[in-house]
Order: C-alpha cells, then structure tokens, then sequence
C-alpha cells in the first residue's frame, strides 16, 4: 500500500516566484523603437553621442554628411521640385465617378508596327521607291538606324514619350 506522503508528492504542484524572468531584462535591440515611441529616458539616450539605436529619419534623406563632427550641406543633394505653371490651364484634377470606364486592348508589337511603319511601306510601295529587295530607296531617320544603335535608344531615358 502507498503511503500517503508519497501521494501528496505525486500531485503536481505550482511554484510561486517574485522575481520576473531575467530580472527585467530583454534585448530590445531586436525592436526599431522609432523617434516618437519610447520612454523620456530613451529620447534623452537617442541625443547623446553614444546612442544605442540609429535615428529613425523616416525615409528622409540628408542632405549632406557629417565631416569632423560637422554637417556639410552639399547642395546638390537638395531635392529640385520642378513644377509645371498650370495657369489658364483647362483641364481640374477631378475625375467624376460618373465618367464611363476606358477599356484598352494590349498594345503589341504588330500594333507599334502598324502605327509607325505600315504607312511610309504602303506609301514607299506605292510610289514605287522600292529597289528588289524590298528596302526602301530613300530610307527614313529609324529605317536607318543598326540593331545596338536602336536599343541604345529605346533603354534612353524618355524614350517612352510620343
């Protein structure tokens, strides 16, 4: 027969401790706190020179750098906002929910083709400026342009504006 004092062993017991785990400490480097959370004692940390944490800048870039403990303006790092004048201008920046939806099939490159070649072909072909070959006799700026000349212009900035 089992003795009582060796069931009362047997029955799971909970512990009580008043101490928290790790006395408190964490590893909140692991945690971007960002200049506006956190405690006074943590904005008072983030001035110091010894800092923990970068400075969150949100998404803010300088506009300079920090030379000998000095910040250098370069002013060509200043963003240039260029604004076009929109005076008597006709259109409103308002687009009505009432305005019908534009449905616009993919332009490909038989569309490209048709819109920028067929009509000096067809015109070549008609008044007869074609040698045997088919290639035109007096070929236009783009019909004389070589293959890597041609991508260099299409990869060129602005290339996209008709």
């Amino acid at each position: 027969m089992i003795k009582p004092s060796a069931l009362i062993n047997l029955v799971s017991k909970r512990g009580i401790c008043l101490t928290a785990a790790r006395e408190g400490k964490r590893n909140f480097r692991k945690f971007v706190i960002p200049n506006k959370r956190g405690s006074r004692i943590h904005k008072e940390q983030q001035k110091s020179a010894n800092r923990e944490l970068e400075i969150d800048k949100r998404g803010v870039r300088d506009v300079g750098y920090y030379l000998n403990g000095k910040f250098v303006k370069v002013p060509e790092m200043i963003p240039e906002i260029i604004v076009p004048d929109l005076t008597d201008f006709k259109l409103k920046p308002y687009v009505s929910y009432k305005a019908e939806d534009v449905i616009q099939s993919e332009f490909t490159a038989e569309h490209l083709f048709n819109s920028i070649y067929s009509k000096k072909i067809a015109k070549d072909f008609k008044e007869d400026k074609l040698d045997a070959d088919g290639q035109p006799l007096e070929p236009s700026e783009e019909e004389k342009l070589q293959a890597d000349e041609a991508v260099m212009r299409a990869k060129r900035t602005g290339s996209d504006i008709f």
